[in-house]
């Protein structure tokens, strides 16, 4: 059953992308995509290189819509638009939940992490994360702190067994207590 949920959800997927990809979307065929983005009303603004992971709930906007407030407040803004392309350059990652604002980009070899909320462009190799996106550290001196780390795992197990290898690294913080409910009868009190 759930290979069958997979390949329906995989083939909606396709099938979205090829309309959005019609209507000017520029995305690889190579990105790997965990939940279809939200890619807005402008798609033929959005470009994705080659080897970029989307995580889930990502969106992207490419305009701003609160321009509307003041457009009719005063002539002079009558006509003020805000719109930008988002360009995510080839071999990033994308946590989840991110959020793409107008006219913004992420270098090649980056990483924004979840719930980040990016309003500029970042040059390669960055890791971002916040709201706004800051830079916080470059992808090389994330991969060090990483393996500095890195959790010690029995490999032939997690391959095996990794929810086994996880919570025997990981164990439960409590054990499941075995309840005798008769004893925790509601005590009424007498009249």
């Amino acid at each position: 059953m759930k290979v069958l949920i997979r390949s329906i959800k995989s083939k909606f997927t396709q099938s979205r992308l090829r309309r959005l990809k019609k209507s000017g979307l520029q995305i690889a065929d190579d990105c790997r995509i965990h939940g279809m983005p939200f890619f807005g009303t402008e798609p033929y603004l959005i470009s994705i290189g080659n080897g970029v992971t989307l995580s889930g709930g990502i969106k992207f906007l490419t305009h701003d819509g609160a321009t509307w407030v003041f457009r009719n407040t005063d002539p002079r803004y009558r006509n003020v638009r805000r719109f930008g392309r988002i360009t995510i350059h080839d071999g990033c990652f994308v946590g989840f939940g991110a959020i793409f604002l107008p006219d913004t980009s992420v270098g090649r070899g980056s990483v924004v992490a979840a719930g980040a909320v990016v309003t500029k462009h970042f040059p390669e190799g960055s890791v971002v994360a916040g709201v706004p996106t800051k830079l916080i550290c470059t992808v090389d001196e994330y991969a060090e702190k990483l393996r500095a780390e890195n959790m010690d795992y029995d490999e032939a197990h997690y391959k095996s067994d990794k929810k086994a290898e996880l919570l025997r690294l990981f164990p439960y913080p409590w054990e499941e207590p075995t309840v005798d409910r008769a004893q925790y009868e509601p005590v009424l009190p007498t009249p």
